[in-house]
């Protein structure tokens, strides 16, 4: 990590005996080690939390993949949009919108009794007739 070899750590193990003392060296120690074990703690929180905002988004990705993959309809829209682009062909295949009929106005311009759609047939009827029957040849002598 720091790339210290024996040798340096050997000195720095000297200097610190020299200008800390035998006396309080242990503690000193004890003390360094409390703080490297900190240090590591929040070292690891820190990458577990890394961790999870990584696996978050993947997951929202793979969440989001689903969904257009789940969408009844995507395949309908992908095909309308390379068909039609600009809606015009979808907008030339609507229904016109008609103005509302105004009853009363309609009701006073008609000369008589508004018919009954229901009660008066589409279509007149005809009288029914026996089928077309093609003439007979006479017998030959």
């Amino acid at each position: 990590m720091f790339d210290i070899g024996w040798d340096e750590m050997a000195l720095v193990a000297v200097v610190a005996l020299i200008v800390i003392g035998p006396k309080d060296l242990p503690v000193v120690l004890r003390q360094v080690g409390r703080w490297t074990r900190k240090a590591r703690e929040l070292a690891g929180e820190f990458q577990r939390g890394v961790d999870d905002m990584v696996r978050e988004s993947e997951l929202a990705e793979l969440k989001t993949q689903v969904e257009k993959a789940a969408d009844p309809n995507a395949l309908k829209r992908e095909i309308e949009k390379t068909i039609d682009p600009t809606g015009d062909i979808a907008r030339s295949l609507e229904p016109p919108v008609l103005p509302p009929v105004d009853e009363k106005k309609l009701a006073d311009e008609a000369p008589g009794p508004v018919a009954d759609p229901v009660s008066e047939p589409s279509e007149p009827e005809l009288p029914v007739t026996a089928p077309f029957e093609a003439p007979r040849k006479p017998p030959e002598p």
